[in-house]
């Protein structure tokens, strides 16, 4: 199977193509995310790792499609636009609600018997560790002050009241996707998994966190930084060599 030459797709937005065969790194945003969030991760780890950041619909230049917010049906969408890219093994990273969804992606490749590289789950409490959460039913106001709490939008889109009427739809779906999620037991994943979270993040304790251990038989690795819930803006070199240590062994010094 040839992967596509472009990032022509609503879908998967390669912002920097690597040359054939190098390692492919899906990022899947968090709530309320858009594909952009990883331009900065794509640029950084070119050409080494290929990035395929992926564009849920809902947002940006697919903002007038309906959002999906139920996490394995998206993540069955996901998988499915992704079958171009799977002549290698694809490795996922995924920050709160793209972490569950990373999750879920990962399941349904080994169901299939396929290959998964790793699974870098980033500001998100395991599967098997869910709260009761109900910010998604809150009003515009309860739930932006829930978003500006975790300062992981955007502040012009914040101070910006036409692009927040904009956004609010996709914030709104993908808080309900996160806090209705339901982990189905089933087999541990054979792949290695890293989690990364904040000290001090409200979503994630470090336990909360460790517990993603239990859900591989492959190797783990719990790295917790400090910060909150978007840890990973103050934190992104060393996140970025904890990727490139796994998945190109060999390049790093």
């Amino acid at each position: 199977m040839t992967a596509p030459n472009n990032d022509d797709g609503l879908w998967v937005r390669r912002f920097h193509p690597a040359p054939a065969g190098r390692p492919r790194l899906v990022c899947l945003p968090h709530a309320g995310g858009s594909a952009s969030f990883y331009f900065p991760v794509s640029r950084a780890l070119s050409p080494a790792v290929e990035v395929l950041s992926i564009q849920y619909p809902g947002r940006q230049d697919r903002r007038h499609e309906p959002c999906v917010d139920n996490i394995p049906e998206l993540a069955r969408q996901v998988l499915a636009e992704l079958g171009p890219w799977r002549d290698q093994p694809l490795a996922l990273f995924g920050h709160s609600m793209g972490a569950s969804l990373g999750f879920e992606i990962a399941r349904l490749i080994e169901a299939e018997q396929g290959s998964c590289a790793h699974l870098f789950a980033s500001g998100r409490r395991a599967p098997s560790m869910p709260r009761h959460e109900t910010v998604h039913l809150l009003d515009d106001e309860g739930l932006l002050a829930d978003v500006r709490k975790l300062s992981g939008t955007n502040p012009a889109v914040l101070g910006d009241p036409e692009m927040l009427r904009a956004a609010l739809p996709a914030i709104r779906n993908d808080y309900r996707a996160a806090e209705t999620y339901a982990y189905v037991p089933g087999p541990a994943l054979r792949c290695p998994v890293t989690a990364f979270t904040g000290d001090s993040d409200p979503k994630t304790t470090v336990d909360e966190a460790r517990a993603w251990g239990t859900h591989t038989t492959g190797s783990f690795d719990l790295q917790v930084l400090p910060g909150g819930h978007f840890f990973l803006a103050q934190h992104q070199a060393a996140i970025l060599r904890a990727i490139s240590a796994a998945l190109t062994p060999t390049t790093v010094g």
